[in-house]
């Protein structure tokens, strides 16, 4: 819980992802109490031993009110301001169950979109033993969305990336995550 430019870096995503979803849930195994915040909800993993991010995405698509479920990392504290529309935009013709951010050609297997309706191959991939979320993605209805500003997606792991956020002024942070306005949110 580290902050950057004063606020911790889940308070920065949350800033950027409540303003693109009526719904904002917030995974935490461990310690639940360092990510309440007021007008979000804490779920834990349902799967025990904390699998790893899969658990997490199993746990908001049980528990989730809407049909659609985004994910995104709480170290990401630059998310462009449209990046839940645009995965949204990818899976609206209804051709595929997910969406996935690729950037810099590479795809961001925690940046995603998915359908409600993808629970049962995640329970049965995560009963097998599987783990990995890009293997499993690759077994599903799938369409990446293309993101030029690799910035925005600046991961932030160790004290070293920090300082290096830190290099970037705040007021910088706009600049980092423009995009296309956002026309509505995910229902």
């Amino acid at each position: 819980m580290r902050p950057l430019h004063g606020r911790t870096l889940i308070d920065w995503v949350l800033d950027t992802v409540s303003r693109q979803s009526a719904e904002v849930l917030i995974n935490a195994n461990g310690e639940p109490d360092a990510y309440m915040r007021p007008g979000y909800r804490v779920i834990a993993d349902q799967t025990p031993d904390w699998p790893g991010p899969l658990a997490g995405l199993q746990s908001a698509l049980m528990f989730a009110r809407h049909n659609w479920v985004a994910t995104v990392p709480c170290d990401t504290p630059y998310l462009p301001d449209d990046l839940i529309a645009r995965l949204f935009e990818a899976v609206s013709t209804g051709a595929a169950d997910a969406a996935v951010a690729v950037v810099a050609g590479k795809r961001q297997p925690t940046i995603a979109l998915y359908h409600k309706s993808v629970l049962p191959s995640l329970d049965a991939y995560m009963d097998s033993g599987g783990r990995k979320v890009s293997e499993w993605q690759n077994t599903l209805r799938l369409s990446e969305v293309i993101l030029d500003n690799v910035a925005a997606f600046t991961n932030i792991n160790s004290l070293d990336d920090l300082a290096q956020a830190h290099q970037v002024p705040a007021s910088a942070r706009g600049a980092c995550a423009a995009g296309l306005p956002i026309t509505g949110k995910e229902k």
